[in-house]
């Protein structure tokens, strides 16, 4: 896996165009904890949440249905695998 974060958090960006990502100098921190909390549903009201196999569902969805090119789909969808095995 390429070790291009910034280019991926950039990715990450257009999937998620109005996510507000927290500002840190490391690109790879900031996009591990922006998928982390995606898979977590934080984003919504405790109420609503979904599973996190039910978010990992949705955002590997999103993103082989984005405009991305195949390396960083594979990329980040890698990247939400790893993020979602450590929250089991």
């Amino acid at each position: 896996m390429s070790q291009d974060y910034e280019k991926l958090l950039n990715e990450y960006r257009k999937l998620w165009n109005n996510r507000k990502l927290e500002e840190d100098i490391n690109a790879e921190n900031i996009l591990k904890e922006a998928i982390s909390r995606e898979l977590r549903d934080e984003n919504s009201h405790p109420r609503v949440r979904k599973t996190i196999f039910e978010k990992f569902y949705l955002a590997v969805k999103r993103i082989a249905h984005s405009d991305l090119d195949d390396t960083s789909k594979a990329e980040l969808i890698h990247m939400h695998i790893h993020e979602a095995e450590g929250l089991k």
